[in-house]
Formats: C-alpha cells, sequence, structure tokens
C-alpha cells in the first residue's frame, strides 16, 4: 500500500482531491517504478488538483508533473534499484499518474539520473519550473548574452520559474530587474540577487508605438499578454527574450513585428515537457553548477500530500511564492 493524492470527478463533472491509501496494483504498468521522496507544485498541477483544465485524460487521476526519488525496480538496464533519479515533463501528472504518491511507475527514457550534488529535496526545490529556467539562460546565453551587456529583466519574477531565474542570472554576474505585482516579495527577490524591482503596472498597458526606448540586453518572460508586448518594444538591438509560460494570457497583445525587423530581437520558445535527455542534463549539470543552494532554500515552502488541494487553488490565483517542496511520506 501507499499514499497518494487522487483526484475524482463526480456524476456532475466537480472534481475532488484526497489522500488515498492505495495498493501497488493500481500503479500503471510501467518499466521502472520509484520510490517518491519529493514533488513540488506547478500552475499545471494547480490545474490537475482543481478542475483538470483538459490536461487530464481519465479519472481518477494522481497528478504532480515532477518528482525526485529512488529506483524501487527496473525491466530497463539504464536504471537499477537504488539509483536516485529526477522526472520532469512527459505529460507525467496529466495524461499519466504523476508524482503525488509514494510511488510512480513511469517509462525509463522519461527519467534523469540526479545529478551529483544534489539531494532529491533540493532537485524539487528546482523542479519543472526551476528546469525551465535553466533551459531560459542557457537559450539566451547561446544567443549571445553576457554579464555587462546590461539589464536582465525577469518577470513573474515571484514565482517559481522567475525565482530560480533571478537567483542563477545574478550569481552568473547579470544584473536582474524583477517583475513583481506584490510589492511584498521585495525583499524576497533583492535576497535572490535581483537589483532592480519593476513594479508589474509599469510593463502592463497595451500601447501602439512600434518601439520603446532599449533597456533590457535580455529577458526570461513567464507572463506573456500586454507584458511580452510592452517587453519586446524595449530590448536592446540583437537581444532575446526566451517566453516560459502564459500566467497573462496565450496572446502577446499589443505586440508589433518591428522589434524583429528594427532591432533583430529574437523570441524564444522554451519548452521543457517534451525537451530531449541531453538538453536536458545539460540544464541538470548547469543548475548544479550555478544555482546557490543557500538562495535555493530560501525559495523553499514546505508541504504534504494533505496540503495540496488548498496550495493547488492558490497557484492558479498567483499567491504562490518561490517553490513548494511536498514531502510525500510526511
Amino acid at each position: 500500500m501507499f499514499k497518494a493524492l487522487v483526484v475524482e470527478k463526480d456524476e456532475d463533472g466537480k472534481t475532488h482531491a484526497a489522500v488515498q491509501e492505495l495498493g501497488d496494483d493500481r500503479l500503471p504498468r510501467a518499466e521502472v517504478t520509484v520510490a517518491v521522496e519529493y514533488s513540488t507544485l506547478n500552475y499545471k498541477d494547480g490545474l490537475c488538483i482543481g478542475p483538470g483544465a483538459g490536461l487530464v485524460r481519465n479519472y481518477p487521476h494522481v497528478p504532480g508533473i515532477d518528482f525526485a526519488g529512488t529506483v524501487e525496480t527496473s525491466t530497463d538496464g539504464r536504471y537499477a534499484p537504488g539509483d536516485k533519479v529526477v522526472l520532469t515533463g512527459w505529460r507525467v501528472g496529466e495524461a499519466h499518474w504523476g508524482g503525488y504518491g509514494q510511488k510512480a511507475s513511469v517509462n525509463a527514457d522519461w527519467l534523469v539520473p540526479l545529478p551529483e550534488g544534489l539531494s532529491p529535496r533540493q532537485a524539487m526545490a528546482v523542479g519543472t519550473a526551476g528546469l525551465t529556467a535553466m533551459l531560459a539562460v542557457i537559450a539566451l546565453e547561446d544567443h549571445g548574452l553576457k554579464p555587462g551587456h546590461g539589464p536582465v529583466l525577469v518577470t513573474g519574477a515571484a514565482g517559481g520559474v522567475g525565482s530560480v531565474a533571478t537567483a542563477i542570472l545574478a550569481h552568473l554576474g547579470h544584473e536582474v530587474a524583477a517583475v513583481t505585482g506584490r510589492p511584498e516579495t521585495e525583499g524576497y527577490l533583492r535576497d535572490l540577487g535581483a537589483t532592480q524591482i519593476v513594479p508589474r503596472a509599469d510593463l502592463t498597458e497595451v500601447t501602439r508605438k512600434p518601439l520603446e526606448s532599449e533597456q533590457w540586453a535580455g529577458c526570461v518572460d513567464a507572463v506573456a499578454g500586454a507584458m511580452l508586448g510592452r517587453v519586446l518594444k524595449q530590448m536592446k538591438y540583437g537581444s532575446s527574450v526566451a517566453a516560459v509560460g502564459l500566467a497573462g494570457g496565450a496572446a502577446i497583445d499589443g505586440a508589433l513585428i518591428t522589434p524583429f525587423i528594427l532591432r533583430g530581437v529574437n523570441l524564444l520558445g522554451i519548452d521543457s515537457v517534451m525537451r530531449p535527455y541531453g538538453d536536458r542534463v545539460r540544464a541538470w549539470s548547469r543548475i548544479a553548477a550555478d544555482l546557490p543552494m543557500d538562495k535555493l532554500e530560501g525559495m523553499i515552502q514546505p508541504a504534504t500530500l494533505s496540503d495540496l488541494p488548498a496550495l493547488g487553488a492558490d497557484i492558479l490565483k498567483g499567491q504562490v511564492k518561490g517553490r513548494v517542496v511536498v514531502d510525500v511520506n510526511a
């Protein structure tokens, strides 16, 4: 038997989430069974705990789009009992049962060995959000961003992706301008290394100006919507925006082609769900090297499986700061 957060849908189409005891025979059939130690909370998890939003295919369902733990059984030669592993993406926790349980059964291709120097708890403080942040930083670097080029903007900076991106960029020597709509997070963001706090209201007005004054040498954007439309017009010549989320909407409100054809601005799409294995290994290695563990510790909000229904609702309302780390065995 093992504990898991199970989401069920009633005859009226309403979903309900509660911790249940399940038998091992309820696990999906897959190549590797992992004794999960920690998971975390992402925006998608909030959707899957709640209404599903089209992400969940079948009920009952165990959410949790990422987890870290120890291999219990394996029919794949790449992994053996006792190996420490981490999983993010591949629609686990959406189309497949995920990490909000003490056990998970998944395809071997979806796993990555836990990097040297990271514990399962630290890996889940990073989680999908942190991996996405690192992929965004790598993409900006691959397109020429270097310390000294000017301030790098991070939107949604107090959230999961934004927190990790802020800490990594600051550690690498960049000036970080952190965008937030919550003034009470200013101290938190400065502790992560932000040198400038930008009120969200400064970037949410839609304008039809073709360009604005050049301000940002790079940007990690988790918001999209009107904010991304404004930010694109403020990017320096030849700079890049790494787009990782759509908290402000899927459309880029007020966007024009002028930043791309007059300033050579690059808009880089960052996907972490279906990312190839080699990219994941590269990003996790960089996380172990370039994310200060003391800063990571300062982001952590501990939680248990029973806390998740309330936290899932909170993250959908933008009320979660930093990284929620779920001890599935607590």
